[in-house]
């Protein structure tokens, strides 16, 4: 059903059917129920409407949503994985360094080599080098010993080039890998952030890519070595005697079984120790950014439990991971060792026979225990795979998410015009949950341009998906939302951002001086341009008299200025960016009623011939308004000029009237 907004001084109709307890998507603090704002010029709509006032659910936003997410997963950490995803982000992300990756595979095979020929000079030097020095002919054992310290040496230089070369394309590698999870999170829509917490990004960010970080540095370099030492050895020891190979070879069986078993079982370990890793961050930086709260209602001992779940719960999967490496290295390292008392033994009775020369039995002994030392490099080597494959399964799944708000394929450009502000028209808009909740039933609404239209109801009306729609940081589920003919889903990400700016409630600032804050509107701006700005807000007087003015760095989340005063840093902000549609959020709930004045007596001016949409509570926002709407429920009940409202017998002049009872 669609519900059609009536002309302006009418009521519109109830048809549309809306879920009770939908609500906005992400709604702001000040609409969370229970919170009363009166002051000398305003009233909050939520502490007189005493009946629409339900239950808070928890929202998708930050704490104060007003509406109730649907039920999250079992464990939230869990983001589908394509299959072969992780397959296909590795071989991206070595494709570029191709040419370098055999470079160092070709050195190590080089230096592998210079290696294990040290135990064929051992041999040569004690049949033949030692009995020709007895006939007085030291020239062969010079000759061999020459060549044991060229091979040393020439092993040493090949090994430092390959970590030279090796350590340059994992770097390369991390390098692009951080960033392309920088910019994917950038991109993908505001839904996903709202369903995973920011903790688990970072996880993929820091302690995943530092997982692999250890298999590059280190893990390649230990599997091409063990691959290299046993299929040369493994040929050399055949060459040597092949009855004596052979016994060795058979040892490979019992040793891939242990191996294989190791596998099967650590992989569910460390999918688990990753996922255990996420939660501890998650945890952390939930509680660090919540440390007013914290400690303002004394969570720290129920935090602390929290916490120690967590903790217990990862040094758990760590254990789990530490004991599969044990089993792992005592069966391999038990099974080594029998093998080699046991080809000893052979070969020492080849010897007595005469069968096998002793510096060939000597050789052969060096290689076994080259053969079997790796095992423990093996282990560490199967360790890091393991961890990094965990790892990179996770960040595979990060990556191969798309956004839900996609870029057009084929992006329109918004028409010109002479005016300052844009018609915005919804089309038959819905918008519902993935699960099927619907938040607002389909309606038809169109805001002319340059005019300001308000639009008020209690928490859970619905205001602010509105506002989310018209900034595109959600899609409706059916229809479309226009600007001047144009659909918002036709238009690139930079069109759309030039035309429509939304300033929300929580006004983020970012490290950084004020200035450098309120250019984000549009980077290239003057100084004269912004502290233009600023004074049409004004936010020019409380900026002079910051230290440094201007220059004055606000640190970490603008924590060195008041809560009022970075919303006028948020308003100076989006007024530089010009926008043909600006979207207020409740933004004034921030300010004291000297600011609040001071910026509404800006705004008649910057908003003037501007298309503007604000979500308000405080009724004193409401009067610079060409044009109010009242929301219940999703659907739009009320539609005039704050005057006829006013003068009318519908919600909003009871909300008025309970308005003006309050300054009494």
């Amino acid at each position: 059903m669609t519900t059609t907004v009536e002309p302006a001084g009418r009521k519109a109709g109830d048809t549309g059917t809306a879920d009770p307890k939908a609500a906005d998507p992400n709604p702001t603090d000040a609409e969370a129920p229970g919170r009363t704002s009166v002051d000398a010029k305003s009233v909050d709509v939520k502490s007189v409407d005493v009946k629409s006032a339900g239950t808070k659910s928890a929202g998708p936003g930050a704490p104060g949503d007003e509406e109730e997410l649907p039920p999250p997963p079992a464990d939230e950490e869990d983001i589908p994985v394509p299959p072969g995803a992780p397959g296909v982000l590795l071989r991206s992300l070595l494709g570029p360094h191709r040419g370098r990756v055999v470079a160092a595979m070709a050195v190590i095979l080089l230096q592998q080599a210079a290696l294990q020929a040290g135990p064929l000079l051992v041999a040569v030097a004690m049949d033949r080098g030692i009995p020709a020095l007895r006939d007085d002919d030291a020239g062969p054992l010079i000759a061999v010993i020459g060549a044991y310290l060229g091979c040393a040496l020439l092993g040493t230089v090949l090994q430092w080039t390959f970590i030279k070369i090796s350590a340059r394309v994992n770097q390369d590698i991390l390098l692009e890998l951080r960033g392309r999870i920088f910019r994917h999170a950038q991109r993908l829509s505001l839904d996903f952030h709202e369903r995973y917490t920011s903790g688990r990004i970072i996880s993929r960010a820091t302690s995943d890519v530092d997982a692999l970080r250890e298999l590059l540095s280190e893990g390649l370099q230990e599997l091409l070595t063990v691959f290299l030492s046993v299929c040369s050895i493994s040929v050399i020891l055949l060459v040597l005697d092949w009855r004596l190979g052979l016994v060795t070879l058979a040892s490979f069986l019992p040793l891939w079984l242990v191996a294989r078993s190791f596998r099967r079982r650590s992989r569910r370990v460390y999918r688990r120790s990753r996922t255990s890793a996420a939660s501890l961050i998650v945890r952390f930086t939930e509680t660090m950014n919540g440390i007013r709260p914290v400690k303002a209602f004394r969570r720290e001992r129920a935090n602390d439990a929290a916490f120690g779940v967590v903790n217990r719960q990862s040094a758990t999967a760590t254990a789990d991971g530490l004991l599969e490496i044990a089993r792992y290295v005592g069966l391999s390292r038990g099974t080594a060792n029998v093998w080699t008392a046991g080809t000893v033994l052979l070969g020492a009775y080849l010897v007595t026979d005469g069968s096998v020369a002793l510096g060939v039995l000597t050789a052969f002994v060096i290689y076994l225990r080259r053969l079997y030392d790796p095992i423990d490099q093996l282990a560490m080597f199967l360790n890091s795979y393991q961890s990094a494959a965990a790892a990179l399964e996770k960040i595979a799944g990060l990556l191969a998410h798309e956004p839900t708000v996609a870029e057009p394929t084929e992006p329109k450009e918004l028409p010109a015009t002479s005016s300052l502000g844009r018609e915005v028209h919804f089309e038959k808009t819905r918008f519902a949950y993935r699960t099927g909740k619907e938040v607002l039933p389909p309606f038809d609404l169109v805001l002319p341009a340059g005019r300001t239209v308000a639009v008020v109801g209690a928490t859970g009306a619905g205001k602010s998906t509105v506002a989310k729609l018209l900034a595109r940081f959600y899609d409706p589920t059916e229809g479309r939302i226009t600007l001047d003919g144009v659909d918002l889903r036709d238009l690139a990400g930079p069109e759309l951002r030039r035309g429509v700016v939304m300033v929300t409630q929580e006004s983020f600032l970012f490290s950084g001086t004020v200035a450098e804050n309120i250019a984000i509107g549009r980077p290239g701006a003057t100084r004269d341009e912004v502290e233009e700005a600023a004074r049409a807000i004004g936010a020019h007087a409380f900026i002079a008299e910051l230290p440094d003015g201007y220059d004055t760095d606000v640190r970490k989340r603008g924590g060195r200025i008041s809560a009022g005063q970075r919303q006028l840093v948020a308003f100076a902000r989006a007024l530089l960016a010009d926008p043909a549609v600006l979207i207020l959020d409740e933004a004034t709930s921030s300010l004291d009623v000297p600011g609040e004045q001071a910026v509404q007596r800006a705004m008649r001016t910057v908003l003037a011939g501007r298309t503007a949409v604000i979500i308000a509570h405080r009724l004193s926002t409401v009067e610079i308004a060409d044009r109010v709407l009242v929301m219940d429920q999703g659907r739009i009940v009320e539609d005039g000029t704050p005057r006829e409202l006013i003068d009318g017998a519908g919600r909003f002049a009871e909300l008025h009237q309970a308005w003006r009872d309050s300054l009494v």
